[in-house]
Parts: C-alpha cells; sequence; structure tokens
C-alpha cells in the first residue's frame, strides 16, 4: 500500500532531452553549425513523445525549447549563408 500522498505515475525522461537543449542553445548562441542538428533531433524527440500518449514526459519543455532555438538557428544560419553568396557575388562582379 502506497504511503500518505504517494501515487502512481508515469512520468519519464527522454534521453534526448538535455542534448536537444544543449545543442539547441550552442547552435543560437555560439555556432549556427549545429542548429540543424538540433532541429532533427528535437523533431524526433517530439514524435516519440507523440507516440506513447499515456506517459508524463519530465522534459518535454526542454526538447520544445531546443527544437525551438534550432530551428531560429537554422534560419539564421540560412540567412547568414544567403548574405555571403550575396556579397561573394558581388565581389566576383566588382572585380
Amino acid at each position: 500500500m502506497p504511503g500518505y500522498g504517494s501515487y502512481p505515475t508515469n512520468q519519464r525522461e527522454h534521453p534526448n532531452g538535455m542534448t536537444v537543449l544543449l545543442l539547441g542553445i550552442l547552435g543560437l548562441v555560439l555556432c549556427q553549425v549545429v542548429s540543424p542538428i538540433a532541429w532533427v533531433m528535437g523533431g524526433r524527440a517530439r514524435k516519440d513523445m507523440a507516440a506513447e500518449p499515456g506517459v508524463v514526459w519530465s522534459n518535454a519543455g526542454n526538447i520544445t525549447a531546443g527544437w525551438i532555438c534550432g530551428i531560429i538557428g537554422t534560419a539564421l544560419l540560412a540567412l547568414g549563408a544567403a548574405i555571403m553568396v550575396i556579397l561573394f557575388v558581388a565581389v566576383v562582379a566588382g572585380a
């Protein structure tokens, strides 16, 4: 018989939660190259969590935050790459 105030729970932690969050933040702040990795890993983790609706995921917020940071970092990476291409074309055309 469980003690007072205790109850059974289906709470679990996704194994990639901290990795996705760390890669998302690093991709946003330091190195945008890892942002697509955070985006893909976060998407897979979210699919894993959606596949088991009866489980309460304790780190779902971390995964969502890392996933969103990965999307934003990837957009910044694409924007930076586009600017670099435009500058390269301008320098080559000017020379």
